[in-house]
């Protein structure tokens, strides 16, 4: 037998004793996800020039003085704007399906020398003159979540898993919510289904997930989970941690995004998230945290510093986020989302293709957009702080990843998703009609021609499926 000489590998230094280099050096003031915005930044607001860091940083400031109304924006903007601009945003107001509410925190982040084009300005503060007509095939609640909610804020979809929406406030209201349908205030578009938190429509939802033993995963949301009071956070984590089935708890929150300084000083929250945490974790169940940035600019020194307290008690922290046009839809942006939250010790775990939500077709991205940048995001970082993009399919098929579609027409701009240990049947996406060819944009002004371009994208994901079929059963 051929005997093998094993091969040596040199690691001999270089006569200087200097590490040979197989990549080009890099430049640190290129590593701009370690550079955050800190300062006193809030005080080029007008209304908060005199506003110290220990008032800022209070979270019932915060609450107190966020916004509301167009002329609470208007008194705390003041002349950096002009005066267009407010009667357009007080007319965009006037057709959204969602009240306005905006900290003061997320306010000073926005560039209010280019409103028109900052990102945080667009999720939050929408302009008349910046919208589409809405999807013809848009419904209020697109993914039926109230259709599979067997009691009131108790959505149970997937086999092992329910939504628990315990209220319906936020820190602040997004535009592209797609609980619209519940979340805040009664608007002039849209009278909302009531989710308050009361503990009696919580313990219809707790005998529920008692009752099925399948149930090991809860969502806790709303609305919000920043919300809560303390002792609502204990209320809950701990009837959850008490029943046997339930193995996963997630609390659900915007807040670090929009509002982190309440990590920093409501330490009354914080502790009580953390016992619930610890809790389980002697019980061998699973408690953490899922929040919600959109943009690197969200992510600040005073974001920084919210979450290190979150790390440092131990708690997960897992992000989820919304592709949005003109605010990531681009490769750079999400990269540096991505890396950013990384520097936070956040795991960025979905990236969600816009869902079907009535007032912000401007924010809404094609499927291909979705699919360029996650081919470009994979690989710039370590797998487990790579998120996955998902559509979750109209109709309550559930979280797609986004390149399992049966098949995809990107000329009609119909995807077509099957859902098979959610729901039987098949799921239609639609890609914004503004985006489409303008002969395609005339067929979708048909509702004749509507229906023949889904039932020819069904007949097509149905014959794909055939084929793949046969493919499998001549291996």
């Amino acid at each position: 037998m051929e005997t093998l000489t094993p091969i040596k590998l040199s690691t001999r230094p270089s006569a200087d004793g200097a590490i040979k280099h197989i990549k080009p050096a890099v430049d640190p003031s290129t590593l701009h996800h370690r550079q955050l915005l800190d300062g006193a930044f809030w005080q080029k607001i007008p209304a908060y020039r005199e506003v110290d860091e220990a008032t800022f940083l209070d979270h019932n400031w915060q609450a107190k003085n966020s916004i509301t109304n167009g002329a609470k924006l208007l008194s705390a903007v003041q002349d950096l704007v002009p005066q267009s601009f407010y009667a357009d945003a007080a007319e965009g107001l006037l057709r959204a399906p969602m009240s306005i509410r905006v900290s003061p925190y997320l306010l000073s982040l926005i560039d209010w020398a280019d409103p028109y084009n900052d990102p945080l300005r667009r999720q939050f503060v929408p302009v008349a003159s910046k919208l589409f007509p809405d999807h013809p095939k848009l419904t209020l609640d697109s993914l039926h979540e109230q259709e599979d909610a067997p009691v009131a804020g108790l959505t149970h979809r997937y086999p092992d898993k329910a939504l628990f929406l315990t209220l319906d406030t936020c820190p602040v209201y997004c535009r592209f919510c797609t609980r619209s349908y519940a979340v805040g205030v009664d608007t002039d578009n849209v009278e909302k289904v009531s989710l308050k938190a009361t503990e009696d429509r919580w313990e219809r939802a707790f005998r529920y997930i008692a009752e099925r033993p399948e149930l090991e995963d809860i969502v806790v949301s709303g609305g919000d989970s920043y919300q809560l009071k303390a002792r609502q956070i204990t209320l809950i984590g701990n009837r959850l941690l008490e029943m046997p089935n339930i193995r996963r708890i997630r609390f659900a929150t915007k807040g670090p995004a929009v509002m982190p300084m309440k990590l920093i000083t409501d330490t009354e929250w914080v502790d009580a998230l953390t016992s619930v945490v610890e809790r389980g974790r002697k019980l061998n169940k699973e408690v953490v945290l899922h929040t919600h940035f959109n943009h690197p600019n969200e992510i600040t020194a005073i974001t920084k510093r919210a979450l290190d307290i979150v790390f440092e008690r131990g708690i997960i922290t897992r992000n989820q986020s919304v592709l949005q046009r003109g605010v990531n839809d681009s490769i750079t942006t999400m990269q540096l989302l991505v890396k950013r939250l990384g520097h936070c010790q956040v795991h960025p775990y979905y990236v969600y293709v816009h869902d079907l939500v009535k007032g912000v077709e401007d924010l809404r991205t094609t499927l291909q957009t979705a699919l360029d940048i996650e081919k470009a995001v994979r690989g710039t970082t370590a797998g487990f702080h790579t998120p996955t993009f998902v559509v979750d399919a109209p109709g309550g098929g559930g979280k797609r990843v986004a390149h399992s579609f049966e098949h995809y027409d990107r000329e009609t701009g119909i995807s077509v998703f099957a859902a098979p240990s959610v729901k039987p049947g098949f799921f239609a996406y639609f890609d914004p009609v503004d985006t489409l060819a303008p002969e395609i944009q005339a067929r979708w002004a048909d509702k004749a021609q509507q229906d023949q371009m889904i039932a020819a994208a069904i007949a097509a994901a149905q014959a794909a499926q055939v084929a793949t079929a046969r493919a499998s059963s001549v291996r």
